[in-house]
């Protein structure tokens, strides 16, 4: 009786419930706790009236957590109430939900493993079950969590907007985030214009859409034309991240055309690309060589140093001062400078607005990577649902823990 009383006290049950009898099966290393009702009558979880117990329900079994090294299970045959309306309600125990076959501290492990992990699998194999009871799990508590939320209240003054690839292909979400919190408040299936406002449609409410004043992006079309009709108080921001990107991919591709003439931008790129400071000592040696000679990737590289010098610029002559820089960059000649030029004055109000205010993609940014580690250690996700489950599991700062 030790035992049983034990397990009792440990399984906190309800007054009227106990451990009846605890089975080992030494085998195959599983314990067994039968738990039982002696009640007559029980409370409707639901209006709260009390109703006699009327049969038992067929016996079921839950995954608890392990008992040293053996896996533990608890059964229970639950007892069934009737109603004054003559209804049959099976009562729900406290330590599961009916419609799982494990306890809450068991999932409560798994979603603690989940967050140390980032991978299904592995935490699979440490909680010694299978890997569609972990991937239920991510997915119960994630719908769980984005139940508790109650964003009415909150004023969303600034968005951040940002693509994803999902798989090989043209395949890719887009992901909403909080600047200010940096929390990723939901994912859409593709990038169309559809596709994103329905998102914004379903994370914020018309008032919520009215309040936002800012929001950052790259250039993609259907972001910015979602984003005008759906956020009319909102100002459009290109982000220093993308642009930058832009301007690097131009700095690349001027320097894979000369060096069919010059062998000594052989293996320069990182040399060209990487920030000043994060050069390393051999990077520096031939970054200095390159800088020295009349090239036009060198020149290339400067268009780029005095963009980023924009943005430390005074805020009142940040028109003034962007203009002046597109003027010298295209007295350069260099075409793939002037594409990008080209198309930074095609969205001059979101680039200007990019050294205006004090708001980028950084956090979206850090955010994309953080989805991208997902994607590499669970090995990709296949479908899309899944794919949006783990992202807001771990980086939607939800509430995911039951009760």
């Amino acid at each position: 009786m030790f035992t049983e009383n034990f397990f009792t006290t440990l399984l906190n049950l309800e007054d009227g419930w106990e451990v009846q009898s605890i089975e080992t099966d030494l085998g195959n290393a599983e314990i067994y706790i039968s738990i039982s009702c002696r009640l007559q009558e029980l409370a409707d979880d639901q209006t709260g009236e009390l109703c006699k117990v009327y049969d038992h329900a067929p016996e079921r079994k839950w995954r608890h957590l392990d008992t040293m090294q053996y896996k533990t299970y608890i059964k229970c045959k639950l007892p069934r109430i009737i109603a004054s309306n003559g209804k049959v309600k099976t009562v729900q125990p406290n330590w599961a939900s009916g419609y799982e076959r494990h306890t809450y501290l068991f999932e409560h492990a798994v979603i603690d493993l989940l967050k140390a992990t980032k991978n299904q699998t592995k935490t699979a194999l440490l909680m010694r079950s299978g890997f569609n009871i972990v991937n239920r799990i991510l997915h119960v508590s994630t719908l769980r969590g984005m139940g508790r939320r109650n964003y009415s209240q909150v004023v969303f003054d600034q968005l951040s907007i940002d693509e994803k690839s999902f798989r090989k292909g043209h395949h890719y979400i887009t992901v909403l985030s909080h600047p200010n919190s940096g929390c990723v408040l939901d994912v859409g299936e593709d990038r169309t214009k559809e596709a994103v406002k329905s998102l914004l449609n379903k994370s914020l409410t018309p008032t919520q859409l009215q309040q936002v004043n800012a929001i950052s992006m790259d250039m993609w079309k259907a972001f910015i034309t979602t984003a005008q009709e759906m956020l009319p108080n909102a100002s459009i921001v290109h982000d220093r991240f993308h642009l930058v990107k832009y301007l690097n991919d131009a700095i690349d591709k001027v320097r894979r055309r000369e060096v069919k003439q010059h062998e000594e931008l052989k293996n320069s790129r990182y040399a060209l690309l990487k920030n000043p400071e994060n050069l390393t000592e051999k990077q520096r040696i031939h970054f200095d060589a390159i800088a020295g000679a009349n090239y036009e990737v060198s020149k290339a590289w400067q268009v780029r140093e005095n963009f980023k010098d924009l943005f430390s610029s005074q805020k009142l002559y940040a028109w003034k001062l962007y203009l002046k820089w597109t003027v010298d960059s295209q007295k350069r000649k260099i075409k793939e400078i002037d594409k990008v030029v080209d198309m930074f004055n095609n969205h001059i109000k979101g680039v200007v607005n990019a050294l205006l205010m004090n708001l980028n993609n950084a956090m979206a940014e850090r955010l994309n990577g953080k989805i991208q580690e997902l994607k590499t250690v669970g090995k990709g996700y296949r479908t899309f649902a899944n794919f949006r489950s783990a992202i807001l599991f771990f980086h939607g700062g939800l509430n995911l823990y039951p009760h």
